[in-house]
C-alpha cells in the first residue's frame, strides 16, 4: 500500500463527508433560512458559505505554485451577505467545492512534503490540507448548527437519531457481517 496516494484518498472522502453534511443542512432551507443570523456580530449561512467558497477558491488555485491568499481575494467582502437567493448560493458552494476536488485530485504522494505558502507562511502539503480541513469543517458545523435550530422539529437528522443509537450500531454490525 503506497501511504501518501491512501492519505490522499482518505482526505478526499473526508472532504467529501463534510461536503455533504453541508448539502443536506441546505437542502432543508428556505431562502429566508439562509439569511437568518442571531445578532448583528453573528454570520448567517449564506455569509458562512460565501467566506467558505471564497477560501477554497483563493486556496485551492495554483495551489502548489502560488501563495494560498491571492491577491484577488477580498476576505472582508465575504462576511457581507449579498447573496440574493438559495439558487445563487448553491452555485457558490459548489464552485468552491469543485476547484478544491480538482485541485486534491490532482495531488500525488510525490506532492505531500512540497512547501506551499498561505499568507507569506511556509506549509507542507499535508499540513495545508490538514489546516483546510479543520477550518471547513467548522464552517460545516455551524451551517449544520445553525439550520437545526431553525428547522427545529422539521430537522431531518444528518447522523443517528436521538434514541436510535442501538439499532444503529445493529444494523451496522450487521451490514459488515455480510462483507
Amino acid at each position: 500500500m503506497n501511504f501518501g496516494n491512501e492519505y490522499l484518498k482518505v482526505v478526499l472522502e473526508r472532504f467529501k463527508s463534510v461536503k455533504e453534511l453541508g448539502d443536506k443542512t441546505i437542502n432543508q432551507l428556505s431562502e429566508n433560512n439562509i439569511h437568518w443570523s442571531l445578532n448583528e456580530e453573528s454570520n448567517s449561512i449564506a455569509v458562512i458559505i460565501k467566506h467558505l467558497s471564497g477560501n477554497m477558491i483563493s486556496r485551492w488555485s495554483d495551489f502548489l505554485t502560488s501563495d494560498g491568499e491571492k491577491s484577488y481575494r477580498n476576505r472582508d467582502q465575504e462576511f457581507e451577505n449579498t447573496i440574493l437567493s438559495k439558487q445563487e448560493l448553491i452555485a457558490i458552494w459548489e464552485n468552491g467545492w469543485n476547484i478544491l476536488f480538482d485541485t486534491l485530485s490532482e495531488l500525488g504522494e510525490q506532492d505531500l512534503l512540497k512547501n506551499i505558502y498561505i499568507r507569506s507562511e511556509s506549509h507542507t502539503v499535508i499540513d495545508a490540507i490538514e489546516r483546510q480541513m479543520a477550518h471547513y469543517a467548522y464552517h460545516v458545523g455551524q451551517i449544520v448548527y445553525i439550520g437545526k435550530q431553525l428547522k427545529d422539529k422539521d430537522w431531518k437528522s444528518l447522523s443517528i437519531p436521538k434514541g436510535q443509537s442501538e439499532e444503529y450500531l445493529e444494523y451496522m454490525q450487521n451490514k459488515h457481517k455480510e462483507k
